[in-house]
């Protein structure tokens, strides 16, 4: 893999992975604030995303289920807190328990640079309870970002 395509940064509980996507800043930035476009990528592969409901705003709500290839849902949920379209969107992300109750909260911060044509992102979370959580993320995060080249190549 080319090097400029992904590269995953740690702290201790960080997160930040940089990708460069063939296509417009503009597209990417609404691959990520629409559901129709969300549900293309979101996820690692082979997982779908049969439900996702949000309120594109500061203070709006947003909730997601992830339906994993064995059939077992795994709900997120968050709150936007900054949108600034199409260069930078902040949200809450918390995985919810059996009972619906978010867990443990993260800060995401994704940013989009116009890079000749293409798009340079910044994706940032923090701060994650263990460093086990973090790499799961980066796993998860780096399967749907590949979902996210793929759909982008598809749509561009």
């Amino acid at each position: 893999m080319n090097k400029i395509n992904e590269l995953p940064v740690h702290s201790e509980r960080e997160l930040t992975i940089t990708r460069l996507f063939k296509a417009p800043r503009a597209l990417v930035f609404k691959a990520w604030t629409t559901p129709e476009h969300l549900a293309h990528w979101s996820g690692p592969q082979g997982f779908t995303t049969p439900q996702h409901s949000m309120d594109l705003r500061p203070g709006g709500a947003y909730r997601a289920c992830l339906r994993a290839p064995d059939g077992s849902e795994h709900w997120v949920q968050g709150v936007y807190r900054e949108i600034a379209a199409p260069e930078r969107l902040v949200f809450t992300h918390a995985w919810e328990d059996a009972n619906g109750h978010p867990g443990h909260q993260t800060l995401v911060t994704v940013t989009f640079a116009d890079h000749g044509g293409q798009t340079m992102m910044t994706f940032h979370q923090a701060e994650f309870d263990s460093v086990a959580s973090r790499d799961g993320h980066e796993g998860g995060w780096s399967s749907s970002f590949e979902r996210l080249a793929a759909y982008l190549e598809d749509a561009a």
